[in-house]
């Protein structure tokens, strides 16, 4: 029987204290599937600690492990892209986090999905261990918001923790251009057969996220960005109502210029009117120039990122 070929893309960022208990523990996991022939494909976003020279301890002793080091800080959207792209000979590509908040253990059940004949099989995380409340009620709002918003359909719960075939590896790598990725909505947009597999995410072996508020304010960012123009649509429809208020506006200060004569009293008014206009109109130019500025970044045509160094094993002469 032809086995099948599996890679596990796993993005890596200053993870020098888990690495190599990720790749134990996953490596467990893959030797216990008869079916498949596998590696793991660690894609390292320049880091500042000794990940690299971990992994090159890994590597060297498995040759089941590859290593592509980016040149700079690309993030976790680009590293996952660089995986996928370096593995399209690949039947199946599963991608994971290597913070061991992602249980490898689930991977068997990912491929008895993808035997039934899903293309995209995606997970939905139920709970986080050590995420605190407030950081999950921000998580929930956006996913709401993105949802309200958007015509694609993004489960709140849903994570980078997804098995896809050749095909819809080869359907992103070849058929999506853009810079400012956001997967988990491109990955539903994309459609073929899915399904859904639900996980509790752990507690960190170790460290902590690397995922800061500004790091996920550009990630919310690039979903609203990428799959809704409701916001510019909302801007419309805000300017025009505070056009519609200034000229009621207009039309009670001149007739009480020409029957009250009692502007002097009003003045309280026009200013708070004055900055709340002005107010508006500066968010709405914000969020032309969100918009503005992401078709900029577009259409620079700069690489998604650049490889570096790719580490394999080497047999000792």
């Amino acid at each position: 029987m032809t086995k099948l070929k599996l890679t596990v893309v796993t993005p890596v960022f200053n993870e020098e204290h888990v690495i190599a208990h990720f790749h134990e523990r996953a490596k467990k996991v893959l030797e216990s599937i008869e079916e498949v022939e596998w590696n793991i494909l660690y894609v390292v976003d320049q880091c500042t600690d000794r990940t690299v020279e971990v992994l090159r301890t890994v590597v060297a002793g498995d040759p089941a492990a590859k290593v592509l080091v980016l040149s700079s800080r690309f993030g976790h959207q680009m590293s996952l892209l660089a995986g996928i792209e370096h593995s399209l000979d690949s039947d199946v590509i599963v991608m994971m986090d290597s913070d061991l908040q992602h249980p490898p253990e689930l991977i068997p059940t990912l491929l008895e999905e993808f035997k039934r004949g899903n293309e995209v099989v995606y997970t939905l995380r139920q709970d986080t261990e050590d995420v605190g409340f407030l950081r999950k009620q921000a998580g929930n709002l956006f996913y709401k918001l993105l949802g309200s918003i958007s015509q694609v359909p993004i489960n709140p719960n849903a994570a980078d923790f997804r098995l896809i075939s050749r095909r819809v590896a080869r359907t992103l790598s070849q058929g999506f251009q853009e810079r400012n990725m956001f997967l988990r909505g491109l990955f539903s947009w994309i459609g073929f057969r899915q399904a859904g597999v639900e996980f509790v995410a752990e507690k960190r072996f170790a460290g902590q996220s690397k995922y800061s508020l500004s790091r996920m304010i550009q990630l919310a960012m690039a979903g609203i960005l990428s799959f809704s123009t409701k916001p510019l649509q909302l801007s419309i429809f805000v300017g025009g109502l505070f056009a519609l208020l200034a000229f009621l506006l207009i039309v009670v200060l001149v007739i009480k210029y020409f029957f009250v004569q009692s502007i002097p009293n009003g003045w309280t008014t026009m200013v708070v009117l004055l900055l709340l206009f002005s107010g508006i109109q500066l968010i709405v130019l914000g969020i032309m120039g969100a918009y503005v500025g992401g078709i900029y970044d577009e259409v620079k045509g700069r690489p998604r990122y650049i490889v570096e160094e790719e580490i394999s094993h080497r047999p000792a002469p």
